[in-house]
């Protein structure tokens, strides 16, 4: 009886180490970072144990802490102290997000520091864009995710990224950027982002979730995969520089088909929920946290994503010192 002996390359380490098809590297990691005014100490994330809101005093230690182990990009949120109904402060001369990113590029120039441009965490709603009564007005809410975006910028931003899932997004903020002198900055479009449960944990963290009502009419169904492709190809057609899937778990096929249908690299965000429910099963024991971890980034990159916007990005890269 004849058949194949494909146990031959998995017979050691190192020959698994050799013909492994799909590996992780520090480079791949996002780390996100939370800014709060008027923190006077950082303060842990309940529903997240290991992330933190910090003050613009602790930020530098944390930066220092992911550059020491090779990270070297960083995507920033920021939580006001006062919020209005026009999300006044995300786009503030001195907004906790543009101190932050001129912070940050002063001590670290080499890092790339990436903008949220969304005003969920700035508004007293909690919604992503500008309301008329109870609805989002997608093309009032533009004009001033533009003026945010510029503002960001200004004070030194790398990349921007939109995560406000309205229509159009790219387009207008690419347009704004051009004629502020900004053709270089590139733009890191949330383009396919779901009306995910996964989320959760992200609004403890900054403090963005709605007071009323919920997303859906501006995020994507989760059971929509044609949809996402379209808007997708939209973005790219607008000018996006990236395209992310947003979260990562549960959308891997939409990552893997998107990866077929361009060549812009893609990014995935390792969401909060998926990261506390590893977090809390490891705390129970049921798991083997670095195990599980790093399967899973690694899916993520055999899916297709170039990047990976993960809350394990410190704890990744230790692993991958590890060896």
């Amino acid at each position: 009886m004849e058949f194949y002996r494909h146990r031959r390359l998995r017979r050691s380490s190192g020959l698994r180490q050799l013909v492994r098809e799909t590996k992780l590297s520090v480079d791949d990691f996002i780390q996100p970072l939370f800014v709060k005014e008027g923190l006077t100490e950082k303060q842990e994330v309940a529903s997240m144990p290991g992330v933190y809101q910090f003050s613009l005093e602790d930020l530098l230690p944390e930066v220092q802490e992911c550059v020491n182990l090779g990270i070297r990009a960083f995507i920033v949120f920021g939580i006001p102290s006062e919020k209005d109904e026009i999300g006044s402060q995300a786009s503030a001369e001195n907004g906790i997000v543009q101190e932050a990113i001129r912070l940050i590029k002063k001590h670290f120039p080499e890092t790339v520091v990436i903008a949220d441009t969304c005003l969920c965490e700035f508004t007293s709603h909690g919604h992503c864009g500008i309301l008329r009564g109870e609805e989002v007005d997608n093309d009032l809410s533009l004009t001033r995710l533009t003026e945010v975006a510029v503002s960001q910028a200004r004070a030194g931003a790398d990349v921007i990224a939109p995560s406000n899932a309205m229509d159009g997004f790219v387009a207008a903020i690419r347009q704004g950027l051009d004629a502020a002198g900004f053709e270089d900055i590139p733009i890191m479009s949330y383009a396919i982002k779901f009306a995910s449960s996964f989320y959760g944990p992200f609004r403890d963290a900054g403090e963005s979730a709605p007071a009323f009502g919920d997303r859906k009419t501006y995020q994507m169904d989760p059971a929509n995969r044609l949809e996402a492709l379209r808007e997708a190809k939209s973005d790219e057609e607008q000018g996006a520089d990236f395209l992310m899937v947003k979260p990562a778990l549960a959308f891997l096929d939409i990552l893997r088909e998107l990866r077929q249908e361009t060549q812009l690299p893609l990014v995935t965000y390792n969401v909060s929920g998926e990261y506390a429910m590893v977090k809390a099963a490891a705390q129970q024991g049921w798991i083997n946290e670095k195990a599980i971890v790093m399967e899973t980034l690694t899916s993520m990159k055999r899916a297709g994503a170039d990047l990976i916007i993960t809350y394990f990005a410190k704890d990744a890269a230790g692993y991958l010192k590890e060896g």
